[in-house]
């Protein structure tokens, strides 16, 4: 398990991070979310061991990160510059990498190189932004190592490509416990992928929780009431969260079991009643502005 606990960094005057903790368990999918400038990029590489925390620590399986090689070998880390030792080819990656992690599976590498479509003699730099981020995406797998931390892992990759790397994520994570950790600007990116979410503003965490406790606790509901007396019947007792009426048509985002509000709502006899899927972005707009911020301008999709 990652540990973050009451995590501090500045750069000069510019507070990068400000008081963060996180949990980040083994064997899931954990996302960052944030715009650039958000801090998402100095959480990954303070758990990375790159840079020092100010204050607070980072812990990975209860062992300090911050000048501790042993526990670096557990951590894989790709950044959204991608960087590679100058007029080097995949393969030549390869061996380097190969020096370092004791788990690094060369001729793995090489192979999967190829299904992606990558000459592992070619020079890196004479890549394209996408293909770099596929050499770097598939030296991280095959390190070998229980932790792979992605700065905007899927930026510049095709859908094919992109779905192709989610389906090696899974794979991992089945055949020996991988732990990615995934930091985007872009939420609909994670959203078929990620067990939990951090969602990241200013340095600090709004909220992080379990993607499927999300869902299961919060309902959207499109319905048509023939009066207010209808429609004060339905909601009363209700935890609504997002009110829209546009004509006759209400959509409320209701935090709430489904069965309850379906009880609920027969109360007020609706015209016309459906509970609807809620999507990732939906709820973290929900969740956010009921604790005061006005998201929908920090989300991109």
């Amino acid at each position: 398990m990652i540990e973050l606990l009451d995590l501090e960094k500045s750069f000069d005057d510019i507070k990068a991070v400000n008081r963060v903790s996180l949990n980040i368990r083994d064997g899931e999918v954990f996302g960052l979310v944030g715009t650039n400038g958000a801090g998402k990029s100095t959480i990954l590489r303070s758990i990375a061991g790159v840079v020092k925390p100010d204050l607070g620590v980072v812990l990975v399986d209860n062992r300090p990160v911050y000048d501790n090689p042993a526990v670096k070998r557990d951590l894989f880390y790709i950044s959204d510059e991608q960087y590679f030792i100058p007029n080097t080819t995949p393969e030549e990656m390869a061996d380097y990498y190969e020096e370092i992690y004791s788990n690094f599976d060369k001729a793995r590498f090489i192979d999967m190189a190829g299904g992606f479509g990558l000459d592992v003699k070619r020079k890196i730099n004479n890549f394209s932004k996408g293909m770099k981020k596929q050499v770097s995406i598939l030296l991280g797998i095959c390190s070998g190592t229980k932790y792979l931390l992605c700065d905007e892992a899927f930026d510049g990759l095709d859908p094919v490509v992109r779905q192709g790397v989610k389906s090696l994520f899974a794979a991992e994570m089945e055949d020996r416990g991988l732990t990615p950790v995934i930091a985007s600007h872009n939420l609909r990116e994670l959203e078929d992928i990620c067990d939990h979410v951090g969602l990241i503003h200013l340095g600090g965490v709004i909220l992080s929780e379990d993607v499927a406790d999300m869902k299961l606790n919060i309902q959207k509901v499109q319905c048509v009431f023939d009066s207010d007396k209808d429609e004060k019947n339905a909601l009363e007792g209700l935890d609504v969260m997002l009110h829209e009426k546009r004509g006759r048509l209400h959509t409320i985002t209701i935090r709430g079991e489904r069965e309850d509000i379906e009880a609920a709502f027969k109360r007020g006899t609706p015209i016309f009643f459906e509970i609807l899927a809620l999507t990732l972005e939906e709820i973290f707009i929900s969740e956010t502005e009921v604790v005061g911020y006005d998201i929908r301008k920090y989300i991109l999709g």
